[in-house]
Formats: structure tokens, sequence, C-alpha cells
């Protein structure tokens, strides 16, 4: 047995560590196989020198993501104790192998300012996210509920705007569950479509103060239509967000990728597996998924389980379903 006693400059910052809660020291000594214990503005480690090294290397991350102004929350600490596993595993097997530390997340950053945290990416496949929508033109975001696709298509957007690399952002989405038949819901276009865009409208006032968001509005700088509405237009200048896209039929997506004009950015997010359409062959994003792999300017990031920050119950539900279904399957066949 051996220890470490890990000291701060102050009680207050030892614990933005930890994001407040003394329950993320019991899950780390859970998940190194150690004990930890704090006083004070001190950290002590318990347990072998290996698992010792990486719950060192677990603060040491951290301690560096949040001098760089970044926010500690819990799914950054357990974000924290996988990469100093990853990393002790694939120092110990001498093979090659991948993983991105918190505090090179917070490298990356988006909007920001006027009272509102900069957004920055919580997982590695995030960070590449973000990386490959600015280096190509369109950018398919492929993965389950929670992952942040939708919410960082819209910062990215946002941050575009904001420093006038386009004129506008155009949001849209397959009205599926009315049948694209929208002009028997009442009220002017955009109060029909706006319950199908709630999440990007959502993630905008997350992240804009209330006079900003209103001067884009005002200004009609952020313009929404369902998909079946944008035949025939030419978008130049734009960002334009297709969200839900697995519920795209295969026409709908083709026209929707040929309505980019000069000096446009196209971000696609979807979930094949909560496709809509009957059959789910229909489903464009598929056809898509399947016919532009190594497109030059065309790049598609896949999202896991292990991407989704929302409630950590809701990445095991996802395994649970996608269990269920690949058994379902095999007993079809």
């Amino acid at each position: 047995m051996a220890d470490k006693i890990i000291e701060f400059e102050s009680p207050h910052f030892l614990h933005s560590l930890f994001a407040d809660d003394v329950g993320m020291l019991k899950e780390m000594g859970e998940k190194l196989g150690i004990t930890v214990t704090t006083r004070d503005a001190w950290v002590k480690l318990e347990g072998n020198e290996k698992s010792i090294s990486a719950g060192q290397a677990v603060f040491a991350d951290l301690e560096k993501a949040r001098r760089r102004g970044g926010a500690i929350t819990p799914h950054s600490f357990r974000y924290a104790m996988k990469a100093a596993t990853t990393m002790s595993e694939i120092e110990e097997s001498k093979v090659d192998g991948e993983s991105a530390k918190v505090s090179e997340l917070f490298d990356t950053r988006l909007l920001g300012g006027g009272g509102k945290p900069a957004v920055t990416p919580r997982t590695k496949n995030q960070r590449d996210y973000i990386a490959s929508l600015n280096s190509h033109d369109v950018v398919f975001g492929i993965g389950p509920a929670g992952t942040g696709k939708t919410y960082l298509a819209m910062a990215f957007a946002l941050d575009l705007l904001k420093n006038r690399q386009v004129d506008r952002i155009m949001l849209t989405r397959p009205a599926v569950e009315a049948g694209e038949a929208l002009g028997f819901l009442p009220g002017a276009l955009e109060e029909k479509v706006l319950p199908y865009l709630r999440p990007l409208y959502d993630a905008m006032n997350d992240m804009l103060d209330g006079t900003e968001a209103i001067r884009f509005a005002e200004n009609n700088l952020i313009e929404i239509a369902p998909l079946a509405y944008m035949r025939g237009r030419t978008l130049n200048r734009a960002c334009v967000i297709l969200d839900e896209a697995q519920n795209a039929s295969r026409e709908q997506m083709l026209m929707f990728l040929t309505r980019m004009g000069e000096e446009s950015k196209c971000i696609v997010t979807g979930d094949p597996s909560q496709i809509d359409l009957r059959p789910k062959k229909k489903s464009g994003l598929l056809e898509a998924m399947s016919l532009l792999h190594g497109i030059d300017g065309v790049s598609f990031i896949q999202f896991e389980r292990e991407d989704v920050v929302r409630h950590p119950v809701v990445a095991r539900i996802i395994e649970a379903y996608e269990q269920g279904r690949e058994g379902g399957e095999a007993q079809e066949k």
C-alpha cells in the first residue's frame, strides 16, 4: 500500500475539481480501487502505486482544465477518470490508442460572452465533430440521443453568424408526425413548424443572452422551414442545419444537400435507430451514409453511447434497447 497527498491553494478550488460533490470521490475510489479522503485544501489517495498514479492523473487533468476556465461537472469528472484509466491501459499494453483529456477538450471553444459561458466539447467525438465542422462543408453527426450532435451544430452555426462568416442560419426538419401536411395546422408557417425545431431553439436560448437572441430574430437572421418547403431554393452564405435527418426520405435528402450555395455550411444530424418512416429503408440518411463516405468535402462523425452527456442512466437505457433489438432481429432471422 502507498499513499499520496495532493494539496491545492484553497478548499474552494479543490471542491470545484469534483463538482462540489463528495460522491464523485467515492465513485473515483470504487472505479480506481483506491481510498480517497479530503479535508481542507488537500486530497489523499491510498492504494497500489498504479492506481494512485491514475488518481493523480485525474486531478492533474481536472486542475489544468479548471485553470483554463473550464467548469467541472460530474460528467467531466467521470470522463477524466476514463481518460486516465485508458491511458494507463495503453501504456501498460504498449499498443496504440487514443484518449482525450478533459483539459484538452477545453482548448476548443464556441461562443461565450455576455454572461453566457463558452460552449466546449465534453468528449473526444464531440471535439472531432467541431474540428470536422471547421474543415468540411458538409458534416453528418450520427448517433443516439443526448450525444450533443444537435446542440453543438447550433453552437457552431451561431458562432459563424456572430463572427459574420455567414449571413443567416437556416433550421429545418422533416415533419413526419404531421405527414408534412402543415397547412391544416393553425398559425403562420413559423408557428406550425416551431414545435419540430424546439430543440434547436432551446439550444439557441441556452447559448445567447436575451438581447442577442431578440436581435437575431428581429433581423430574420435565423430562418425556420419544414424540409418539404425548401425545394427550388439556393442558400448562399448560410449555415443550414437539418435535424432528425433519419426521417427525411431519399428524395428529400438529395434535394436538401443540393440547396447549398456559395460560402455555405451544411450540418445533418440524425439517429438511424429512431427512423419513423415505413419501411425504414426509405430513409435518406441511411442512403447518404452508404453513398457519401469518402466524398471530398463531406465528413461523417459517429457518436457512441459513451458520448451521451445527459443523465448517466440515459446511456444505460440506450444500451439496453440496442441489446434488446439486436436480440429480436437475430430471432427473426
